[in-house]
């Protein structure tokens, strides 16, 4: 299902409709049909049986069709690249599902999701339901300075002394999103970056981190002790197998579901028509409307279970499945109006803009709480370099 007759190319709003907005989550909710809120797992079970089909049969290819072409010229050069790409992709469809089972959007059995979520995630070396502890807060702290837990900005006082410099360098920026795509969710997991500040280190894996409560701890272990299986299993796999063959199979691909998840989640919530608040001026609702759905082009919004150009309901209604979101975007926009945020741009140019144009955030000037994001810089009477206003 696609929703390019939802949005229309429409162009993306600038710093508008920050204000609390006249409608309530009650008044969006009666405009969605009932029955895009049903979950059901005979209707979500062929999605992920698909799903695991692409995956397996491209395994297969990697495994059986690629080693047989001839091991001089271009084929295997060319069909190496391929695999990655396409297996990327669909071990990230499988990532998508996962996520809807942190959401118990899967099926009405919170259990089942749980163990479904548990399994996709594990064979992606994610940590399930420490992720998933996370993320809820995500959602509950949408668009917070304070309080969300990831893809937070930084305060222009609180730039580094270096940001101005490098973030000036085209090349240097470039190699910066590069890294942040390929090795940024890892990183997020492992020492919390672009997360929230806390007292002290936080990461997914330590029950006792301060992102967890303490009812939380012994689901981390579980996630721990699923995610150290499933290594050692790789390892396994290397010494039967080579690890030049993992490696290519499986490790690289990771890196492109890296790549995507950290793309899809960082234009979700970062634009220069985004605010940001602060604890004084948040609420939820504002928050869950501060993100932006954007087209990916019709196989790839398909493929990805409309995760990407549906995502200012899934904010709205995390629980509600997949395959009726697109349905009800259409139906929530008539109530949403100017409050509901599509971007059209292609996803490179949208992507580049938005590293290059989203350093920091800044008061509104108007309204107080209100932030938004900015890159400009200007030069002092003294030679150092000082962020300018980026409201004027």
């Amino acid at each position: 299902m696609t929703t390019g007759d939802v949005h229309n190319n429409m162009p993306a709003p600038k710093r508008s409709l920050a204000e609390k907005p006249p409608f309530t989550l009650a008044d969006i909710k009666r405009a969605v049909p009932p029955h895009c809120f049903r979950r059901s797992v005979l209707r979500s079970s062929p999605y992920l049986l698909r799903d695991l089909a692409a995956v397996a049969a491209l395994f297969y290819l990697a495994l059986r069709a690629i080693p047989a072409l001839p091991a001089t010229g271009p084929a295997r050069l060319v069909a190496w690249p391929l695999y990655w790409v396409a297996q990327g992709c669909a071990l990230n469809t499988l990532w998508v599902i996962a996520h809807e089972c942190g959401h118990h959007a899967f099926s009405e059995h919170a259990l089942l999701d749980d163990a479904v979520g548990f399994a996709l995630h594990t064979v992606l070396l994610v940590p399930y339901f420490s992720w998933k502890h996370s993320h809820r807060r995500h959602h509950a702290n949408s668009a917070s300075l304070d309080r969300d837990e990831v893809f937070v900005p930084w305060r222009s006082s609180e730039l580094p002394w270096y940001a101005g410099a490098v973030h000036g360098v085209a090349p240097v920026r470039f190699a910066i999103l590069v890294m942040v795509l390929l090795f940024g969710f890892p990183l997020y997991l492992m020492c919390n970056i672009t997360g929230r500040p806390y007292p002290r280190l936080a990461n997914h894996y330590d029950p006792y981190s301060p992102i967890f409560s303490g009812r939380e701890r012994a689901q981390v272990v579980v996630s721990d002790a699923g995610v150290l299986a499933f290594s050692l299993a790789l390892y396994r796999l290397s010494e039967a197998l080579g690890f030049r063959t993992v490696a290519l199979v499986y490790g690289v691909p990771m890196l492109v579901v890296n790549g995507w998840l950290v793309l899809i989640t960082f234009l979700h919530h970062t634009d220069p028509a985004v605010p940001r608040y602060d604890s004084d001026e948040w609420d939820w609702l504002r928050g869950a409307l501060a993100t932006v759905d954007r087209d990916y082009g019709a196989f790839l919004n398909s493929a990805f279970h409309n995760i990407a150009d549906t995502h200012v309901v899934h904010h709205l209604f995390p629980s509600m499945p997949h395959y009726h979101a697109a349905e009800a975007t259409r139906a929530i926009r008539p109530v949403l109006g100017e409050y509901y945020r599509f971007d059209s741009t292609p996803i490179v140019r949208a992507a580049w803009r938005v590293a290059k144009e989203c350093l920091y955030v800044e008061p509104d000037g108007r309204r107080d709480g209100v932030y938004w994001y900015s890159s400009k810089f200007k030069v002092e009477p003294d030679g150092r370099r000082d962020t300018d206003d980026p409201s004027g």
